[in-house]
């Protein structure tokens, strides 16, 4: 057993204590079970100090070649510098990765997610955010040049054994990170206590770099202006501001939960589309079937209705494949919207003459007076239709009534039928995605259309008024309407 803190390798462990000595070993100090566990588990644990030489971790350690020694209790107490040191105090060799190789692993084309810290000065906040980004998925952590030294025992107990499992830079300059975050297709996100921008508001599709700052002053003018955007945290009780983990916390797992619900939506939404193609596939495939077989024996009225059920059932998955190539763009984030001047009458009135196919689908009145509009035509026909699809499926009576009208330099439409099959509460559930089996009409068309109005700066919604239900979309049309 060693007794002494003088003893040459309890020494050499004791100075590591100290930055400057722990750059010149490029060794760095590890305590507790968990973080043991984990720098054994990574292979870098050089050397074990402990009080119990028959603690399954230093038996494990000494199974694999760590150098492990058997310590006095005084021997941990001058290893460590907290009140109750624990029974386990490990040495493990440097982790540094390269700022490159740690963007470019971290930030691929359609995701990823990297926590810049600039100036973050206090241990225990940066390794809560080290253990915040493991947690959340992220990609990597980067320390500027300016911040706590990642290796600072504090730091590496609050990481709780995160250290070991991402990516670590450090002695980055900010400036430096964000522009290689940049240029790997990076959204760059300053946070600050007075950022412009809503966190749940802000646009964290694809790749995105967090900025975080100093727990006392934020970050400077010349980072946030180097960001894409400035980003707040929202707050409605009365407390000042969050403390600097806790802040980086709510943004690392609001990435998350984006991220998730993106991939939870997007499987729903092949799914739901795989259902409804499937039975206009069915539809034109027993027609054809029928034609083949048949067709000697058809009266030209009876191929003419087939024909004519081939040609509706063919727009009817045209129309799924253009909401499902929508909706996956909603989803990523990445829609574009193509303008240009539009006849919403006559583009009523041809949606009108192609629902005609169907005879069972009810009749469609266009009351609207209203001139050539800028909106994108193919977008706000999936609308249209999807409008009508709901309306068949959740209004029982009546024709199908289409106005529209500019108020200033917005379009809005609106669709409905008079007598509704859902109360007013229940209506807002069909603009999410839906899984086959989950209801009637359509699983993705509504969800389509509100995405889309979203993307241009509308809106889309739906609601049952004295019995008659109705969908309701607003959008920037007017002739100076962004993107024209």
């Amino acid at each position: 057993m060693l007794t002494s803190a003088r003893n040459p390798r309890v020494a050499s462990a004791v100075r590591l204590r100290k930055r400057a000595l722990r750059e010149i070993d490029a060794r760095f100090l590890v305590e507790g079970a968990q973080a043991i566990t984990e720098a054994l588990d990574a292979g870098t644990l050089l050397t074990l100090f402990t009080t119990d030489d028959a603690d399954p971790l230093a038996v494990r350690a000494g199974r694999s070649g760590v150098e492990t020694h058997h310590v006095a209790d005084g021997v941990v107490r001058r290893l460590t510098a907290t009140v109750t040191p624990q029974a386990l105090v490990g040495v493990a060799a440097f982790l540094d990765v390269g700022l490159e190789p740690a963007l470019s692993a971290a930030l691929r084309p359609d995701e990823g997610c990297v926590a810049l810290l600039h100036e973050v000065r206090d241990p225990g906040n940066a390794g809560t955010v080290l253990r915040s980004a493991d947690a959340s998925g992220s990609g990597a952590v980067v320390f500027s040049e300016t911040s706590v030294d990642v290796y600072n025992p504090k730091t590496v107990r609050a990481s709780a054994g995160s250290i070991f499992h991402l990516p670590v830079v450090r002695g980055a300059g900010t400036l430096d990170a964000i522009a290689r975050g940049r240029a790997l297709g990076a959204r760059v996100l300053a946070m600050s206590s007075q950022g412009a921008v809503d966190l749940y508001r802000a646009d964290l599709a694809g790749p995105v770099m967090f900025v975080f700052g100093n727990e006392a002053h934020g970050l400077p003018d010349d980072i946030v202006a180097a960001a894409d955007a400035s980003v707040r945290v929202p707050q409605t009780g009365r407390a000042e501001s969050l403390y600097r983990a806790a802040a980086a916390t709510v943004c690392l797992f609001e990435w998350q939960r984006r991220r998730l619900r993106s991939a939870e939506a997007l499987e729903s939404i092949i799914s739901s589309a795989a259902h409804d193609i499937r039975s206009p596939l069915t539809a034109m495939k027993g027609f054809g079937y029928a034609l083949e077989r048949r067709w000697e024996t058809m009266t030209e009225e009876q191929r003419a209705m087939m024909l004519q059920g081939i040609v509706h059932d063919a727009d009817r998955m045209d129309t799924i494949l253009r909401l499902l190539v929508d909706a996956a763009r909603v989803v990523d984030g990445h829609l574009e919207i193509f303008r240009e001047q539009v006849d919403v009458g006559e583009l009523v009135r041809g949606v009108a003459e192609a629902q005609r196919r169907d005879p069972d689908h009810p009749p469609v009145e266009w009351i609207g007076d209203i001139g050539p509009v800028f909106a994108d035509p193919a977008r706000l026909k999936t609308t249209l239709l999807s409008f009508m699809e709901s309306l068949v499926w959740w209004g029982s009576e009546g024709a199908i009534v289409v106005d529209a009208h500019l108020r200033g330099r917005t379009l809005a439409v609106h669709a409905w039928r008079p007598v509704a099959e859902l109360r007013d509460d229940e209506v807002e559930a069909l603009f999410t995605p839906r899984r086959p089996g989950e209801g009637a009409g359509s699983k993705i068309g509504l969800f389509v259309a509100r995405g889309v109005a979203e993307a241009q700066g509308g809106r889309c919604w739906g609601s049952v008024d004295d019995g008659r239900l109705g969908f309701h979309l607003e959008l920037p049309a007017g002739p100076n309407a962004p993107g024209n």
